[in-house]
């Protein structure tokens, strides 16, 4: 629950942000008459992730099981992609977000149709929910407890929506970037783990050589081997005797850090390049991103102020994800 609690919290937190800032904006333009259309696109966006939740979950029955695996494993790449661009992606466009989104209304208003604006709604959330029922279909397949983790997510987003609502009424201030910044890191990885379980789906399918294929080193008994001997398509480590699989303690590791009691040598492999590699970029881009602040801000203290009336009024700042509000 806590693992799909916080990824419901995070994706849900910037999809209201996005329809706080478009409802907002066309209520400063005095267009209310539009936001029926605007919302009737992000009804949409978050019908096609419900479809495409439901596809995912109610037809893979009618597959067989190497089918399964193969969906499953193909689906879990495809989920850590998206959050891999998202995470930095967000850190990049976050401070023209408001911008880019006002742009597209004002298109949206200029073509004079019905579609354009259902179609900057429906944009606009359709990529935080397609993402979302991505990686939580990934994590629920690979944790087993469907239950609990959806309603983890269930809880996140109805957070993430109660929160959205309160920032865009003033009612509460949040330091966004740095909430982005933790949940990003977290993301990182989450997605280390859901990529180690999409390679032992795509294993066990037989598509990617491992413990569940021909090219598995085994000894006299036809057992897998495990440690150095299994290199490199064997068992990196076996703890399921220390460590039961379906035990609560398995469980969070591999929704916290992606450990399972048992791993294969590629599975370990790919954990720990995908840490090494997006988790190194991910801290040198925080580093680049407080460098960049700290010298904005020496120079704006460096500049004396022409004209500034000593009784000026601070600008309220609204919150947009890629910075403090």
């Amino acid at each position: 629950m806590l693992a799909t609690f916080l990824i419901g919290l995070r994706e849900g937190l910037e999809a209201a942000l996005v329809v706080g800032i478009l409802v907002a904006y066309l209520k400063r333009l005095g267009r209310r008459d539009v936001l029926p259309r605007m919302w009737a696109g992000v009804g949409a966006a978050v019908l096609l992730a419900l479809v495409i939740g439901a596809v995912l979950t109610f037809g893979a029955y009618a597959l067989t099981f190497q089918g399964q695996e193969i969906i499953g494993g193909t689906l879990s790449l495809v989920a850590v992609g998206m959050v891999t661009w998202m995470i930095f992606w967000m850190r990049k466009a976050g401070r023209t977000m408001k911008a880019t989104l006002q742009g597209g209304v004002d298109r949206a208003l200029e073509a004079g149709t019905v579609w354009a604006l259902v179609l900057v709604g429906f944009v606009s959330v359709a990529r935080e929910g397609i993402e979302t029922t991505l990686l939580l279909w990934s994590m629920v397949q690979s944790f087993g407890d469907a239950p609990s983790a959806v309603l983890g997510a269930a809880l996140g987003l109805a957070v993430a929506v109660f929160a959205g609502w309160l920032l865009a009424r003033g009612a509460v201030r949040l330091d966004l970037s740095r909430f982005f910044t933790w949940t990003g890191g977290f993301l990182v990885i989450i997605a280390a783990g859901v990529l180690a379980y999409a390679v032992s789906d795509l294993q066990e399918a037989g598509v990617i050589p491992g413990p569940f294929t021909a090219a598995a080193p085994v000894d006299g008994r036809g057992t897998v081997l495990v440690g150095a001997a299994g290199i490199p398509f064997g068992w990196s480590f076996d703890v399921t005797a220390v460590i039961r699989p379906d035990s609560a303690l398995a469980v969070l590791l591999q929704a916290t850090v992606g450990f399972m009691p048992r791993m294969s040598w590629i599975q370990v492999i790919a954990w720990v390049l995908y840490l090494a590699i997006v988790g190194t970029l991910f801290v040198r881009g925080l580093s680049r991103s407080a460098a960049r602040t700290s010298s904005t801000s020496a120079a704006s203290n460096s500049t004396p102020s022409e004209s500034a009336p000593s009784n000026s009024t601070p600008a309220t700042v609204s919150p947009t994800p890629g910075g403090a509000s």
